[in-house]
């Protein structure tokens, strides 16, 4: 078995993850938690966020989940506020909630346009907005962005989707300039195919997953095991001269 690295700044470090109730979210949440840190989720799935913390908590671990849609920004700041009385103010912040939802751009309507930047790049600037001020007092910080390989590789039948993960690194690069000098640093993370029970459920087609194994340049396949990792290391002081950048956990896939 693999031993991976412990990083002693995370521990009783404040953590905010969004999405946090399954899939790459889920895999975050249960790895901030086993480095000690205090996390604090939120999800609209509200049983599976709730079924998720109250196992980390009879673990020992400290984690706390909220339901919450971040697309209402006053109940994802007022979450946000309510980690905070708890855990203390947040030192990371994961702004990984998205949905990929498939469509035809000659169909989106002005409202669906809205909706769907709404779920994928919104709440990412106005939880900033929220973190920021308790950072910049702690003197540190780590926001970390969730971008996507999809429009680095054109994928098809996603136009808004990879408008707004595109959109995150310009956000990622703009925010970095802004809040450097408060030490807090912002960066993207960049996901390829991860192999989710959502994206078997839904997008994989049969063949599916020898063809994407064919795109990447590594054998095997993207866990979000393997992204949480990688916010891990984006989080902790390991990486405290880092900000503005872009990591792609994708096999080798995209060129960037």
């Amino acid at each position: 078995m693999t031993d991976f690295a412990t990083y002693p700044s995370l521990k009783d470090c404040p953590v905010v993850i969004s999405g946090g109730a399954s899939g790459i979210g889920e895999a975050m949440v249960r790895a901030f938690a086993a480095q000690g840190a205090r996390v604090g989720f939120v999800d609209i799935a509200k049983e599976a966020g709730e079924n998720l913390a109250a196992e980390l908590v009879a673990a020992g671990q400290a984690a706390r989940f909220i339901a919450c849609d971040v697309t209402d920004i006053a109940a994802y700041q007022a979450a946000i506020a309510r980690f905070a009385e708890q855990h203390g103010d947040a030192l990371v912040l994961v702004n990984n909630a998205a949905h990929d939802q498939r469509h035809q751009w000659n169909e989106v309507t002005p409202d669906e346009w809205d909706q769907r930047m709404a779920v994928n790049l919104k709440h990412a600037f106005f939880a900033i907005q929220a973190v920021a001020p308790g950072m910049a007092k702690a003197g540190r910080g780590s926001v970390i962005n969730y971008g996507s390989i999809s429009w680095m590789i054109m994928t098809p039948s996603l136009p808004i989707y990879e408008t707004a993960k595109a959109a995150a690194h310009g956000l990622t690069r703009s925010m970095a300039r802004e809040l450097g000098r408060a030490a807090i640093r912002v960066n993207s993370l960049v996901p390829g195919a991860v192999i989710t029970q959502r994206q078997l459920d839904l997008w994989i087609k049969p063949g599916g997953l020898q063809q994407i194994e064919a795109q990447q340049a590594l054998s095997g396949h993207v866990t979000p095991d393997d992204c949480a990792r990688m916010a891990l290391f984006l989080a902790s002081d390991d990486s405290k001269m880092i900000t503005g950048q872009q990591f792609l956990v994708d096999a080798g896939w995209a060129n960037a």
